[in-house]
């Protein structure tokens, strides 16, 4: 009931400005993935909760689009509310603005905010409305008097990232981004990413969960760089500590009247910078182009390519301890996804430099697993039993580093058809590992061999197969990915010291969700009379369930690799470990 009331103020305050649809992102200001509470607009008025979802409403229809990843989890926590799940054909895909083109009069006047739509999107969105008729407004503050309840700004402190743990001062990482800039004959760089922003400065914070990030925005010229943040959370040392690396401090609210100043070229990134920022310019002096400091910030330096093997072994140890306790909890049967997912946290809390979970823990036992973006509650959380596969997908940050791994257990006796499903898995995460590729190679070039052995089962996932992962960071990270999709992040060349997950799955609704997840490392491989060549180094250092295999189904090739891999595995882990903890990863890492 509360929901359709504030679809029905939401709609008096249509009729007021005059729109007949008012569409609603899921991203922030700085079009980031995970978002503050003040921006979790979809989840205040529709209930769902996921990272990714549209929401189109008019006066008679409330319709919510996401993709494969949430739709059971969207069915759910719509279930008796007024909005209509849309299921996407094709992830990341605009579908609504299709259904909005076929469902609405000529000259309807669509409303959006022009703060949380990126140029790239406003662009494509008049280009679509135009050609039925369909009128695109923008409106500021709309949600003004119909959120009451919302949110402030967050507040939380921000805090220093050592050049220990970072490899670079700032002042390099800025005078980087000004010679890159200058390379293209532009004087200024604007930066509005939170992740960019806090590799550029060398700060941390936490103003959006599971990510160590801050708002703020950046404008960087070889003349001045200009920091525009919440200038309570800066401590008086740290604002000391920027002024002597000449960078001015700016209050978060003042970049608009700075940006309506520049009087020389300004590069910005047509996907990341919103309209209203836009409209300030002169659009004369803008030049687009992706992002240089995410650009820079993708290929990892040596320091952070070292201090991430050492988070790879306090994630290892951690998970080692958390899969030893879920062993000798089967007797009690008391032992539920959610409480899972609290002791592992807990154990990743005693190893040194840890900061918190990098995403909340994906803990599905059974049909939940199936669910890929899975998140148990205390309450409704299921209670595991000694016959049923468990997914556990986690991460943690880490001054180290930041990591995500996946696992996929069965306790019981598996049937042929987990087995089949889980090795077509098994051997798709392999084939990407072991791959060698010319130096150009793009994620969505070689994205068939996580794919191909379940497709010759006839069977696939919706999901992608590997996103780039930050330093302590966001868990999900640009510019590349390995998917499907011949273009945006998958398009983008995979380059030396890029860190991305090498992740495929297969997931049976109701029944069993099945993920092998790993981060890997570009590195040179070796040069030919055909060029250069990379390859993948795994990196996550943590046993691979074997009692799922079938193994008639693996290479000899395969099974070198697996013994090769839990070799490492041991020899990484082992010596941080007790007795007892040594013996179970030695069961564990036994050659097959």
């Amino acid at each position: 009931m509360q929901r359709i009331n504030l679809l029905s103020e939401l709609r008096k305050k249509m009729n007021i400005e005059k729109v007949d649809v008012f569409l609603i992102p899921s991203n922030d200001p700085h079009i980031s993935e995970y978002v503050a509470s003040h921006w979790k607009t979809i989840s205040w008025i529709s209930g769902f909760t996921g990272s990714a979802a549209s929401i189109a409403v008019t006066q008679d229809h409330a319709g919510l689009w996401t993709d494969s990843r949430y739709f059971i989890q969207a069915e759910q926590e719509l279930a008796d509310g007024p909005f209509e799940l849309h299921k996407l054909l094709v992830p990341h895909t605009p579908e609504y603005v299709d259904w909005l083109i076929e469902s609405m009069p000529e000259g309807a006047a669509v409303g959006v905010e022009a703060s949380l739509y990126s140029v790239q999107t406003y662009r494509f969105l008049r280009k679509k409305f135009k050609a039925k008729g369909l009128e695109l407004k923008f409106l500021k503050n709309f949600l003004s008097g119909v959120w009451n309840d919302r949110p402030e700004l967050p507040k939380e402190p921000i805090f220093e990232l050592e050049v220990k743990y970072a490899g670079m001062a700032r002042k390099d990482k800025i005078n980087a981004i000004c010679d890159m800039i200058s390379e293209q004959g532009i004087r200024w760089f604007l930066g509005t990413a939170l992740d960019d922003i806090a590799w550029i400065f060398n700060l941390r914070g936490s103003d959006v969960e599971f990510n160590p990030v801050f708002l703020a925005y950046a404008l960087i010229s070889k003349e001045k760089t200009y920091l525009f943040v919440d200038q309570d959370k800066l401590s008086p040392a740290m604002k000391s500590a920027l002024e002597s690396d000449h960078v001015v401090i700016k209050n978060y609210d003042q970049i608009s009247e700075l940006l309506g100043g520049i009087k020389d070229t300004i590069l910005l990134d047509p996907k990341l910078t919103t309209m209203d920022l836009y409209q300030e310019l002169n659009t004369d002096l803008i030049k687009e182009g992706p992002s240089v400091a995410t650009q820079l910030k993708g290929a990892k330096n040596e320091t952070e390519i070292a201090n991430t093997r050492k988070a790879m072994v306090q994630d290892g140890i951690a998970l080692t301890k958390l899969y030893r306790w879920l062993e000798s909890q089967f007797d009690s049967k008391q032992t539920t996804e959610y409480h899972i997912g609290q002791q592992l946290a807990d154990f990743r809390s005693q190893q040194e430099g840890y900061y918190g979970e990098s995403f909340p823990a994906i803990v599905g036992f059974k049909g939940n697993g199936a669910i890929v973006h899975y998140r148990a509650s205390e309450k409704g959380a299921a209670t595991l039993d000694d016959e049923g596969m468990l997914l556990l997908d986690s991460g943690g940050q880490y001054r180290n580093g930041t990591t995500d791994i996946t696992r996929t257990t069965f306790f019981g006796t598996p049937t042929t058809e987990h087995k089949r499903a889980y090795t077509a898995v098994l051997k798709g995460h392999i084939g990407l590992a072991q791959i060698h590729f010319p130096k150009g190679t793009k994620g969505y070039q070689i994205e068939v061999l996580a794919r191909e052995h379940l497709w010759k089962a006839g069977l696939n996932y919706g999901h992608g197969t590997g996103h780039g992962v930050g330093y302590f960071l966001n868990v999900h990270e640009g510019p590349q990915s390995i998917s499907s999709g011949a273009n945006g992040k998958a398009a983008v060349v995979l380059e030396k010291g890029m860190v991305t997950s090498n992740e495929p799955g297969f997931y049976k609704e109701g029944a069993f969700g099945i993920r092998i997840e790993n981060l890997v490392l570009v590195v040179e491989d070796k040069k030919t009379d055909f060029g250069e060549f990379l390859k993948f180094e795994t990196l996550t250092l943590f046993p691979i369930s074997t009692k799922l295999i079938e193994f008639s189904m693996l290479s000899k090739d395969e099974v070198a690799w697996l013994n090769a891999y839990h070799a490492r595995v041991y020899e990484g882990l082992s010596p941080q470990l007790n007795a007892e903890e040594q013996a179970w990863l030695r069961d564990k890492c036994q050659p097959v």
